[in-house]
Parts: structure tokens; C-alpha cells; sequence
């Protein structure tokens, strides 16, 4: 991966950005509906990927989290062969290296898994369309229904306004958060808290 695609993948994943994924995650993106409306329950989801393009670009990490009564309920947290090489741009970002997913599942294996784990509850992601992108990519592979989708940087947007961008670092240093940067779990249980604190502001 070359350093300006690693750099579109840090603006993309973590950043206050305002251009979304392209073409691929735009046509999915009716499947979905962005709500601003509060959930009780919902799942937190994020995505580690090998780049930014859902369909090319392969899912590396999965964090799940399902919240009831904004209580944390199950997780799903693993690492997935991706089978093909992970970058060093990309190990630099999440610290994951060929080496540990080299005898971790295939996303064949888990994606009828991870769909039944969301079930019918809306998902929770911080700039949701690049995860929805790669969620949606997996129709090849298992039937994706349509989802409601609350995106934390839209909330975020509206609701804490006194920080100068909305980057889940910069957020999670506002609440004082632990963060585990760029890990699928850290990123949720961030996002969740982000979420919460949100919706405490409605």
C-alpha cells in the first residue's frame, strides 16, 4: 500500500471527514437508513481492513459489541485471515501482523455468524459508512439485511461541540476515555461511550 493510500485510510477510518466511501459503499448505502433517532439497544461495530475499498480491500478484524438498556451484553472479537498479505502501513496502523492472523478463520467462516450476532438490532459505528461498506461487501458471502444505522460522527457533530474535530481519539480525550486506538474492541467500546454521552445530550 503506498503512504498517500494509508493516509486516505487514517482520514477515512478515524478522522472528522466529510467524503465518505465512494462508489461501491454509495450503492450499498440504500440498504440502510441513517437515523438520528436514540436506540436503547443496538450493536456497536467496527471493521480493520487491509485498505479502503469494501469488496477489494478485506476485513482483518471484527469488534461487535451488543449493548441492551446501554449495557454491554456480548461481544464478538476476533481476528480473520484476510488470505492475502497485510501491509506494513496497515500493521503500523493496527498493529496486526500477517503472522497473527495466519491461523485465524476466513471471513467465509464468520459472516453468517456475525449477521445472526447483530440480528435485528440498529448498529452504532463512528463514520459508519466505511463500515457499513465492508458489511455490506459480504453479501457474496451471506444474505445482509437493511439496517438502521446511527453514525456517532453525526451525533457528535450536533452534540459535542467543543472539540476542534470530531476524530474518535480527539473524542475519547475529551470524555477522558481509555482508548485502544485502532483495534475493533477499543474503537467500540469508544463509540459506545460517545454514543451514550450523545444521546444524554438530546
Amino acid at each position: 500500500m503506498e503512504k498517500w493510500e494509508a493516509e486516505r485510510l487514517l482520514n477515512q477510518k478515524m478522522q472528522d471527514t466529510r467524503t465518505y466511501p465512494k462508489r461501491r459503499t454509495a450503492t450499498r448505502a440504500k440498504k440502510y437508513n441513517l437515523t438520528m433517532e436514540p436506540a436503547d439497544n443496538y450493536i456497536v461495530l467496527d471493521f480493520e481492513t487491509t485498505g479502503l475499498r469494501a469488496g477489494d480491500d478485506k476485513i482483518i478484524q471484527i469488534g461487535a459489541v451488543k449493548y441492551i438498556g446501554h449495557h454491554q451484553q456480548d461481544t464478538m472479537y476476533l481476528l480473520i485471515n484476510p488470505e492475502r498479505p497485510i501491509s506494513s502501513t496497515i500493521t503500523r496502523i493496527t498493529g496486526i501482523r500477517n503472522s497473527d492472523v495466519q491461523n485465524a478463520p476466513v471471513i467465509e467462516e464468520i459472516a453468517p455468524q456475525l449477521i445472526d450476532f447483530i440480528g435485528e438490532l440498529p448498529i452504532v459505528a463512528h463514520n459508519a459508512p466505511f463500515d457499513m461498506g465492508f458489511l455490506y461487501a459480504l453479501e457474496r458471502i451471506t444474505p445482509v439485511p437493511p439496517y438502521q444505522v446511527i453514525d456517532t460522527v453525526r451525533l457528535a457533530r450536533k452534540f459535542i461541540t467543543e472539540t476542534p474535530n470530531h476524530k474518535l481519539t480527539t473524542l475519547s480525550a475529551y470524555l477522558e476515555l481509555e482508548h485502544n486506538a485502532h483495534d475493533a474492541l477499543g474503537d467500540c467500546l469508544v463509540t459506545a461511550s460517545i454514543y451514550q454521552f450523545c444521546i444524554g445530550r438530546m
